[in-house]
């Protein structure tokens, strides 16, 4: 942004140029080139200014543009997540009653106690990979951690996903037993 000031009989005037350096080889310094006038400052259409800005936003990636955007260095791009299929498949998820039927599953036929809600939003994780991004175990713990949000399960390890799987596996019978009894299919 360029601003020029003019001088008139009710006070100086600030105007608005949207500017590009150019360089002047025979001056040997950058100069301003106005690529376009927004006028009077006390005048300005900031609604007209937020449009072109949106507008331009569009082009960038998304951290780029709320970095363009972002009123100083207090805001920071960190990540984002996908949300929706993770969400959907949640809703559904719990509406079958699947996370109920897994919470009152025991602890398996070997091995230590386990919270058996983090085990369930592991599973959760799992299936929410296998129908969003299929991918193998190890490759779906990297894809809970970095790529989408499932709710719950703010991050997971390799082991954690095998160790949910062998648990599965050890209460099989006892989860077939309750889906075939449940009200809704399992």
């Amino acid at each position: 942004m360029k601003t020029t000031k003019r001088d008139n009989k009710s006070g100086t005037v600030r105007y608005l140029h949207l500017a590009h350096n150019v360089w002047d080889p025979v001056k040997g310094r950058a100069i301003p080139k106005v690529l376009f006038t927004f006028g009077r400052e006390d005048e300005l259409d900031r609604d007209a200014v937020k449009r072109l800005v949106g507008s331009l936003s569009r082009l960038l990636d998304p951290a780029d543009a709320l970095a363009a955007t972002a009123s100083g260095p207090e805001l920071v791009f960190v990540s984002s997540r996908a949300f929706g299929g993770a969400y959907v498949l949640d809703h559904l998820w719990r509406w079958l009653g699947i996370d109920a039927i897994v919470g009152r599953l025991g602890p398996g036929r070997r091995g230590p106690r386990r919270d058996v809600s983090v085990t369930e939003r592991v599973l959760f994780g799992l299936v929410a990979n296998r129908a969003l991004s299929p991918s193998s175990k190890l490759a779906a713990a990297d894809w809970i951690c970095g790529d989408v949000h499932i709710p719950g399960l703010a991050e997971t390890t390799d082991d954690a996903c095998y160790r949910a799987m062998d648990w599965l596996h050890a209460v099989t019978d006892e989860l077939e037993n309750r889906c075939s009894t449940g009200s809704r299919p399992c």
